[in-house]
């Protein structure tokens, strides 16, 4: 009996355990969409942003190489051939922590989705909001054509 409690026991705890260790880093292009062609890029800077998101978006796509300029929405057509959206979400454990972050790669003109990216990296996996960025953008720069 008390073999089979500790079993149960141990079993409990991993059970409690592996919930901790989750992450994931997609990416998709919409149809059609060839992001070679892009030279210029605007990232919208969402205004309930206080940890500067859009700046290591913004710098992370001038490493690339791309022009890119930022700011807050816009209700005209954007000065570059795209433009750059996000959302974030952090977390409290001990620290804050940037848990989810997903960009998307948006028509200037019309606000059309062409790719979106996403990391979620828990706790025990978790990454630095620059690593964050650079994950998220290298999966959509390197998303599969459709």
């Amino acid at each position: 009996m008390k073999r089979l409690f500790t079993l149960f026991a141990m079993l409990c705890a991993m059970a409690l355990t592996t919930g901790c260790a989750v992450n994931r880093a997609t990416a998709s292009l919409t149809p059609g969409t060839d992001l070679t062609q892009v030279k210029t890029a605007y990232v919208v800077k969402q205004p309930k942003d206080t940890h500067g998101l859009d700046n290591l978006i913004a710098a992370n796509l001038e490493k690339r190489g791309y022009t890119v300029t930022r700011g807050p929405e816009l209700a005209t057509p954007y000065p570059a051939d795209v433009s750059f959206t996000y959302v974030d979400k952090w977390m409290w454990d001990i620290t804050m922590y940037l848990l989810e972050l997903t960009i998307n790669v948006r028509d200037p003109k019309t606000g059309f989705p062409m790719a979106t990216g996403n990391s979620l990296h828990t706790s025990l996996t978790r990454k630095s909001p620059p690593e964050m960025v650079d994950e998220v953008l290298d999966n959509i720069f390197k998303a599969p054509k459709k």
